[in-house]
């Protein structure tokens, strides 16, 4: 069973859930899980602007995603920063390519789950997974998120993300806060939630 996570991350906070997530996918028997980007679409002297060249070297490695690739999965898993209380235009341009997928009916039926990211505690992580969840269900998936059953996303000793949207992480007003062991444990229950849904579904 195929499971990817696809994600835009500009300084890395996405990219580290996005490892948490494939890390509790593979934790479901059968389960392979790979890392794919969306393409960039910002000009390189932009980005050295906005100092993300340096932080985006440490997953340059990992490969752009293709639309083919989305076919081929049981469940895909997204990750994007909020803009706005929106996905990033990364993202957005990504999903805006795959009229073709969605007119052959090719993602009908697969798992779908979203994670994100902001630098305020209330920055629009709910809002951003929410109306990502409108092009999911235009595709025919069948949405996931993040259950009560981790128990975690409850805690109110400690600023947290997470929500039953799906899982979450506060960068800080700079962007110098590194996903906490709490967000890291929702990416992995999310991830592991998801490809057992889809293992059962595809069994």
């Amino acid at each position: 069973m195929k499971v990817l996570i696809v994600y835009y991350s500009m300084y890395g906070h996405i990219h580290r859930m996005a490892e948490s997530v494939a890390e509790g996918a593979r934790e479901v028997k059968g389960c392979d899980a790979d890392l794919r980007r969306v393409p960039e679409t910002l000009p390189k002297d932009v980005l050295e602007k906005m100092g993300a060249i340096e932080a985006q070297k440490a997953f340059s490695s990992v490969p752009i995603c293709s639309l083919e690739e989305l076919s081929g999965a049981h469940a895909i898993i997204f990750g994007t920063p909020t803009r706005f209380g929106n996905m990033c235009g990364q993202m957005r341009q990504f999903l805006d390519s795959t009229g073709q997928l969605w007119a052959q009916d090719a993602l009908v039926g697969k798992v779908g789950s979203v994670f994100t990211s902001s630098n305020t505690q209330h920055g629009g992580q709910e809002s951003t997974i929410l109306s990502f969840h409108l092009t999911l269900l235009h595709h025919g998936m069948v949405v996931v998120g993040l259950p009560y059953s981790f128990k975690d996303q409850m805690t109110a000793g400690e600023i947290s993300g997470g929500s039953p949207y799906g899982s979450s992480t506060i960068a800080g007003p700079e962007g110098k806060r590194l996903p906490s062991e709490n967000e890291l444990k929702a990416a992995r229950f999310q991830g592991r939630h998801v490809a057992a849904i889809a293992a059962k579904l595809f069994a």
